[in-house]
């Protein structure tokens, strides 16, 4: 009896101090693009069990609100997304077809990175004749990864609200994360240094935060509005343009058809430099941090 007693005594005191007790489950993320999925993996670590919506060959703008993505978002703890209606097209519908009340809009379980920061080319007018157009600015905020550091400090505090239990590591996590992204930014600029001005042509308005970060000049868009698919007359155009003075290559990413920058880079005989865009874009682009190493590395091959 005396034993049963002391058994009973001893597993009330582990419980009181919590030991034995089930561990918190992990929280569910889902991310609407591997960046942000990558990143999340960053500060939460096992804290986390992250699902990405989306990969680097897709075009982020046209996506299936398929039942499966329903499904995951049902059961999600907290959505990581781009915002400023880069996935206006989709996302809405996930969110609300989930009936899930802790990522609705407003609510703790819902985190749009584009929110945290000063976007780059807000419109003065809104008119769907420009294009493919958002009225709060440019959303592809990644390719600057100064924007990064920002998103992960937000993105630390919005996890430590949702699972306070865990503040302290996801603290520690983006200040560890923090200082060797700091460093890798350092690096980076150093490298890229010979790229500032260097003339450049893009499918899609989507490298303006990787112009403004390196400085390279955008001077022309193969697409005359964007989301607009090119005119023959309007190619014509750009070729006659850009003969003239020639830019010093023409970007295109991992999710692009290549068809129509290789067409142009045919006529203007200038080299087209594929990029990942975004985490799993290449297969050096495993992270973010590869994901930054590959692009320079890309940008720079010419320089040698």
């Amino acid at each position: 009896m005396k034993n049963a007693l002391r058994g009973v005594t001893l597993l009330l005191a582990l419980l009181a101090t919590g030991y034995g007790a089930p561990a918190r489950a992990a929280i569910k993320v889902l991310a609407t693009t591997s960046d942000w999925g990558a990143l999340a993996t960053e500060i939460g670590g096992d804290k986390v069990n992250v699902y990405v919506a989306t990969s680097a060959l897709q075009d982020v703008h046209r996506v299936d609100a398929k039942p499966s993505l329903v499904a995951r978002a049902r059961t999600a703890d907290l959505v990581v997304a781009t915002g400023a209606e880069l996935e206006i097209g989709w996302l809405p519908v996930l969110v609300r077809e989930s009936g899930n009340p802790r990522i609705q809009p407003g609510a703790p379980g819902y985190f749009e990175a584009a929110a945290q920061l000063k976007l780059l080319d807000v419109p003065t007018r809104f008119d769907r004749a420009m294009g493919d157009i958002h009225p709060q600015g440019n959303p592809h905020v990644q390719l600057d990864p100064r924007n990064i550091a920002i998103v992960a400090q937000a993105l630390a505090a919005r996890l430590a609200k949702i699972d306070p239990s865990s503040a302290a590591t996801y603290a520690q996590r983006a200040a560890d994360f923090d200082a060797r992204w700091r460093a890798a930014i350092a690096r980076w600029e150093s490298r890229a240094a010979p790229l500032k001005g260097a003339p450049i042509v893009v499918m899609h308005k989507d490298h303006v935060y990787l112009c403004h970060w390196l400085g390279l000049v955008e001077v022309a868009a193969i697409e005359p509005k964007p989301g607009v698919p090119p005119s023959a007359g309007y190619l014509g155009e750009l070729v006659a343009k850009l003969t003239a003075s020639p830019p010093r290559m023409i970007l295109r990413n991992a999710y692009n058809d290549p068809k129509a920058a290789d067409w142009l880079a045919a006529r203007i005989h200038a080299p087209v430099v594929l990029l990942p865009f975004s985490v799993g874009g290449t297969p050096r682009a495993k992270d973010l941090f590869g994901l930054f190493d590959d692009t320079i590395d890309r940008l720079l091959a010419l320089e040698s």
